[in-house]
């Protein structure tokens, strides 16, 4: 028998906002900060490496504003998917953590960027600390993704329940029969 708070967990409290059954807008709109922070250090590591990093210390300033600006939008379809799951329950706290995790990752992002923003004796590369922070953000960012797909893969909130799922695998033409 299926448990009512676990089919509740795969509505959406408003589809219009956090995507309809079976494809919600959460993990789309995680692309984008992942993306931007993930180029951020690639950009932060690389303005060690050339001789007018410039182009680099800025570009990943910007990349980080616009991953904050992403986690903004991922985290109001989140907020709605977390609504959808009953309180009190094992993926009710692991949603918790997740968010808080997030949370702070946007926000020592945020902070990143108005420290960059702000300094203005970034001609020779982004600083250890500013860089450092970037790292330490982004692997806090990778344990966070980790209980986000916990919450999805594991305890299959916002995923289509299994008879829905068993329509994929459903074959699209009848097999030849035997030849004889």
């Amino acid at each position: 028998m299926v448990d009512p708070s676990h089919e509740q967990a795969k509505r959406p409290v408003s589809a219009a906002l956090a995507g309809p059954y079976g494809h919600p807008f959460h993990p789309i709109l995680v692309t984008v900060p992942i993306g931007a922070w993930v180029g951020s250090l690639v950009f932060d590591i690389a303005s060690h490496l050339v001789r007018d990093p410039d182009f680099l210390v800025r570009g990943a300033m910007w990349l980080i504003a616009l991953g904050v600006i992403g986690a903004l939008a991922a985290a109001l379809a989140g907020f709605l998917d977390l609504f959808a799951i009953p309180p009190g329950t094992r993926a009710f706290r692991v949603g918790l953590v997740h968010m808080t995790l997030n949370l702070l990752v946007t926000a020592a992002y945020a902070g990143n960027f108005l420290w960059r923003h702000t300094d203005h004796r970034l001609a020779a590369g982004v600083g250890g600390g500013m860089l450092t922070l970037n790292a330490v953000s982004l692997v806090v960012l990778g344990i966070s993704g980790y209980l986000g797909g916990k919450l999805a893969y594991r305890y299959g909130v916002r995923v289509a329940d299994q008879t829905t799922q068993a329509e994929g695998f459903v074959p699209t033409h009848r097999p030849p029969g035997p030849t004889g």
